[in-house]
Order: C-alpha cells, then structure tokens, then sequence
C-alpha cells in the first residue's frame, strides 16, 4: 500500500462545492470528491494548528493537558509507526511552524522531510534594514497597525510591535516579485512529483503533502485573483487581525475574494495531483486522504479567524475525503457518522495494515469505508483553558470554564515550549514531578504554573464571551445563530464531556476548571 496525505491549513468544508458551495469554483477538490469517500460529519479535536496535529500524529487529544508545543517523547506518531514496521515516510511542509521551538518532533518523526520556505512571516528574503514605511502604505493599517493606532486598545498579540514586524516579513519576502512557480503551495507539489515520479514502482510509503496555504496572509497569483476581482480599490486586505470585524461589507467582500482566490490555487495544484494519478494508474493500489487542521471565520458572527470566539461550525466542521483502492462501489459515497481529526491516526495505520497503539484514544474510518460503524457516538473538541465544545453531530454543546485564571490550570508537559519561546524561568520555577498519566509509558510529567494568560491557550476566548454555557441545534440552526434551551440535553452532553476527559486520563485540575466531577475512585495519588 502505498499513501499520499495531503494536509492544507484553514480550507473550509464551506469553500468546497462537494460541500454546497458556489462561491468558489473548486473542480477538481469536487472532482476527488465523485471518487472518494466524503465525510460530512467531520470535526476537529485539539486547535490551533500544531495541537491539531499531534491530535492527528497520536490518535489523541492535546488540548486535556497542555496548549501548543512539540511532540512529547512518549507520544505514538503514526509516521514513527509506520517507519517501525517499514513503511518509508516522507513529509513535505511550507507549515513554519514545525520550525519553531512550539513545533519540534514532528517533521523529526519521519523518515526524511523537506522544508519550502517563506510561508507568513518565516523570513525567507533578509533584509536588515527593511522598508516597513513603504509596506504599511501598500497594506491596510488595521492589518499593519501603528503604534500611534495601539494606543488606548488592549494589547493583544496580533498588535504588539513584534507581530507588527512579523506580519511584514510576507511583504519583504516578495520585494523580489513571484512567479507562479515561486509561491510556496507551487513548491510543495513540484517537490511531491518529484518524490512520487522517483518512488512510482515502489510500495509501502506515506507521502504527507502539507501546504500552508490557504491560510492567512491570502496571497494568490494574479491569475488566481482576476477570477474573484471585486472592484475594490484600496489597501491590500490580506491579513485580517484576529479580532471583531469592523469592516465594510466591500472590505470584507475584498478579503474573501482573496481567500477565494488562494482556495483556487489551491484547488489547482491539487487537480495536477489527481492528473498524475491517473496518468500512472494510482488509484489500483495508493490511498488518498484530503483534510484540513481547522477553519477560517470570514466575517461570520461578526469575527475574523479563529482563536478568540467560541469554535463556531466554520472553525470546528471540516472537509475530509478518503479514497482507498478496494474502495469499489462505494466511490462517491457520502459519510454522515461523526468523525474527528484524532480518527485519522488508526485509520493511517490500517491503511498499511498495522495496529494501532493501546495509547490511542480515536477510531478508525476504514470500517465507515464499508458502511459498518466506527464505535463513535460524540466528539469534544477545544483549545487548552477554553471553552470545552461537545457535539453528537446533531447538538453542539459549549460549556465555558469557571475562571479565567491562567494558574487554575496547570500544564502537564515534558516539553515546555510556547509557540516560538521556551517555557520562562519564573514558570518553570513551579513545575514539579508527577506520576505518570496512562499515555506517558511510565515517565511522570511536569506539572507548571503558567504566569500569563498566553494567546495558544484559549484564555483569550474568556474575555470575548460572557453569555456562559450554550448549546445549539445545528440540524435546525446549522449557522448557529440562536442557542436553544434543554437541560436534559446539556446534561447528557456534559456526562460526555466527563466519558472523554476519563478515557483521556485527564487530570483533576480539568473537571474543576469546567463544574464537572470525575466518576469515583478514578482519581490517583499526585492528581
């Protein structure tokens, strides 16, 4: 068996017209769709976008223990499994947060991996003395604030002066103009065919084609962008502040015109890859998995992006498609059962036919391939010290934490890192030892106090949201406008919530944090 995974960042399931949409020209992700297996019930598990993908990697949620940071020791990677029962594993990312401390052991776990540079602020072009004036008059200054425009607002990270200068860096890297060929998701794929033309005769391998794109900054070619022309005609509307939005319905058309037109290319670089499936005859005998980490909110409920509201169905439902070769009759079939990103980890491994860990927490697709259940009934979802999110598939369920204090809810890591700094000294001044948790393998875990209320973690969310727990009928309100009122149902979601933390070996600090109580004598020593 051979396995080409690919991973693009912040595509909604709402862009796709295997999905309903018709804003958005997609053929050929709607062409794969005719083939493959299109799940329609798919969600997400831990976010952002590397608590994602360990979710991905261990078949286990990250956000019961810790917010973003790399890859624990003991975790079970599916690209180490797989490596381990001879499987070659190969990853080709633009993703730059695999390179920063908040991303280690990831693209480490593969066999080989190939890195494409210049992706949002990773600085591909260095220039020391760069022309930040020149770039804050081509861009929107809401994008590229001032510091005279942060005066009197909350400092958030999306304002400070460093994330100031991080968001130019994309800029900088493009002094130099781009052709097609240069933009980073061009590169991905070309590196992918070389791969797939050099390992076309060989068997047993996973290719995991990751693409940055089509997330913020939304930057297309030109070619791309005529298709989505709005007429508009001021500043550069690429990046939008992960804040509320304020603008006008003709910014905010202009931005999803360029959201629509990275989807394009998008889209169209992966046509080429089912081009060369069918030029070397794949599909007989190499699966093929399409999926995202998460969505993108463009305007919806009044919010852009993601990390800083509830995990609406724009951030939370994502699309997933899965070709496998024995797939026969069941091509062009769609999935209602509920899925989650987790699910991917045993379904990987089954692909290859190797079983998955006692570790794991997920359930594989493969049996829904068939038509046979997948043993899932719920999903909780979330983002470390946030809002804990529980759906059937039918109810969404957000049940807020009591507090917002950051130190109600220690850590639980072997890895202290943030996103891009090591844990600070004062934090790591109050880790101590604690016994193993059921995933760890024997190694007891640090437990550390954070100090502040950090972005990654969810807390942010806290502040945005003061309306308490909230339960929606997605079947009757799918745009999630309106919460309904049904104790009987909050309560059996909220017993759900409880059944995943315990099958996850949560600690204690976590039912607190949300009013739930553990099932008795499930509590040990040192939790």
């Amino acid at each position: 068996m051979r396995t080409i995974f690919v991973l693009f960042d912040s595509l909604n399931r709402t862009a796709l017209g295997a999905y309903g949409s018709k804003a958005i020209p997609t053929p050929n992700f709607d062409r794969f769709a005719e083939r493959a297996v299109t799940f329609d019930t798919h969600y997400v598990g831990s976010l952002p976008c590397m608590p994602a993908r360990r979710d991905m990697q261990t078949g286990r949620l990250n956000f019961t223990h810790r917010p973003w940071g790399p890859l624990e020791p003991f975790d079970n990677s599916y690209a180490q499994i797989l490596s381990a029962a001879g499987v070659y594993t190969h990853l080709i990312s633009d993703h730059l947060h695999y390179f920063e401390n908040g991303g280690w052991g990831y693209s480490q776990a593969f066999d080989s991996w190939e890195f494409i540079r210049g992706q949002e602020y990773d600085p591909l072009t260095v220039l020391t003395v760069p022309p930040v004036e020149r770039i804050r008059e081509a861009f929107d200054p809401r994008h590229y604030p001032t510091e005279a425009m942060e005066e009197g607002r909350t400092a958030t990270r999306w304002t400070s002066p460093k994330d100031v200068w991080k968001r130019s860096r994309h800029a900088i890297n493009k002094i130099d103009p781009w052709e097609d060929a240069d933009y980073p998701t061009a590169k991905c794929f070309a590196r992918a065919f070389e791969f797939l033309n050099r390992n076309s005769k060989s068997d047993d391998w996973f290719l995991q084609i990751e693409c940055f794109d089509p997330h913020e900054p939304f930057d297309a070619p030109d070619k791309y962008k005529a298709r989505f022309a709005t007429g508009y005609e001021g500043p550069i509307l690429d990046w939008p502040l992960y804040e509320r939005c304020t603008n006008s319905a003709e910014e905010i058309a202009e931005i999803r015109a360029n959201y629509a037109a990275v989807v394009a290319m998008c889209d169209d670089h992966f046509g080429r890859l089912l081009d060369w499936m069918d030029a070397n005859e794949a599909w007989e005998d190499t699966a093929l998995i399409l999926t995202t980490d998460h969505g993108y909110l463009l305007g919806e409920h009044e919010w852009w992006a993601k990390n800083r509201m509830p995990y609406y169905e724009e951030i939370s439902h994502i699309p997933l498609m899965v070709w496998r070769p024995d797939n026969g009759p069941k091509s062009g079939m769609r999935v209602s059962a509920l899925t989650q990103t987790t699910d991917l980890m045993p379904t990987i491994l089954g692909l290859h036919e190797v079983a998955s860990p006692e570790e794991s927490r997920a359930h594989s697709l493969l049996p829904l391939l068939k038509g046979r259940p997948s043993g899932r009934d719920t999903a909780i979802l979330g983002m470390f010290g946030g809002p804990v999110c529980v759906t059937d598939g039918r109810y969404a369920y957000f049940r807020f934490p009591l507090t917002d204090d950051p130190s109600a809810l220690p850590v639980y890591t072997l890895m202290p890192s943030h996103l891009e700094e090591l844990f600070s000294v004062r934090d790591l001044a109050t880790a101590e030892l604690v016994e193993a948790f059921d995933f760890t393998k024997g190694a007891p875990m640090l437990r550390v106090t954070l100090s502040n209320k950090v972005g990654e973690s969810g807390m942010n969310i806290l502040a945005n949201w003061n309306a308490g727990n909230v339960l929606y009928d997605l079947l009757s309100d799918p745009g999630q406008t309106t919460p309904i009122k049904a104790p009987e149902i909050e309560a059996r979601l909220s017993i759900a919530i409880t059944e995943h933390f315990e099958a996850h070996d949560a600690p204690q600090e976590l039912y607190a944090h949300y009013g739930l109580t553990r099932a008795e004598g499930a509590i040990r020593v040192g939790r």
